[in-house]
């Protein structure tokens, strides 16, 4: 079915074409970023705006990236209907780590950052449960740029984050920017002063969305805004 759709779309960009039309944007490529540094998926002018605010040490976060990713890109971001926001709200060292490289580099990068990490998490996910009294310990390290490479290490973050172009010192260099995880920090306090309480949550064009922490749940209000 979804190979059915991008056939579609693609069909539809070619006679467009061939008619001596302009093809159709597909807003799917589109990336932005917001003053506070957020980043948006998009039509920045779309009249339905989501924000999304993830974890990525939560595994409804993960399941809610596997079950929404193409069918919210393909029904409503490519057509320039919806514009999706994502904002950290982190919860541990963990967290923080996934987060700095994730924001990693241009931000163009962003989300398929997000998407190798949230994709990838079932497989790094059960370090926190099986880890070592030792690596605990080092993950708790005073020093903040230590503290991330002994948890990007444990966890086997250099070898996904390597998936996608970066090498050990670029990721290095993200791992250690401190002013990166203030900000994440400062944008993990708004959310909490929103009463945003557990990930994934959502507002659409500023409304948070009580009870709404599933694709199902999601797709539902969406449907009923277009």
């Amino acid at each position: 079915m979804q190979l059915r759709k991008w056939a579609t779309l693609g069909l539809a960009a070619m006679l467009c074409i061939a008619a001596g039309k302009p093809a159709p944007q597909n807003w799917n490529v589109r990336v932005s970023v917001t003053p506070e540094g957020h980043h948006v998926l998009g039509n920045p002018a779309a009249l339905v705006k989501l924000v999304e605010f993830v974890s990525y040490t939560c595994s409804h976060c993960a399941e809610f990236e596997r079950r929404a990713d193409s069918a919210m890109r393909l029904a409503y971001v490519a057509p320039g209907k919806l514009s999706v926001e994502v904002r950290n709200f982190v919860r541990d060292p963990v967290d923080l780590a996934v987060a700095l490289l994730t924001n990693c580099g241009p931000p163009q990068k962003f989300f398929l950052n997000h998407t190798a990490f949230l994709r990838s998490q079932d497989r790094w996910i059960d370090t926190l449960a099986t880890a070592s009294a030792a690596q605990r310990a080092r993950w708790q390290h005073p020093d903040m740029p230590t503290r991330m490479r002994h948890i990007a290490t444990d966890f086997r973050f250099y070898e996904i984050i390597a998936t996608r172009g970066y090498s050990r010192q670029q990721a290095d260099a993200c791992l250690a920017d401190g002013a990166e995880a203030r900000r994440l920090a400062e944008q993990t306090t708004a959310a909490q002063k929103l009463e945003i309480t557990g990930t994934p949550s959502f507002m659409l064009n500023g409304t948070l969305l009580a009870g709404t922490h599933d694709w199902q749940t999601l797709d539902m209000q969406l449907r009923a805004r277009f």
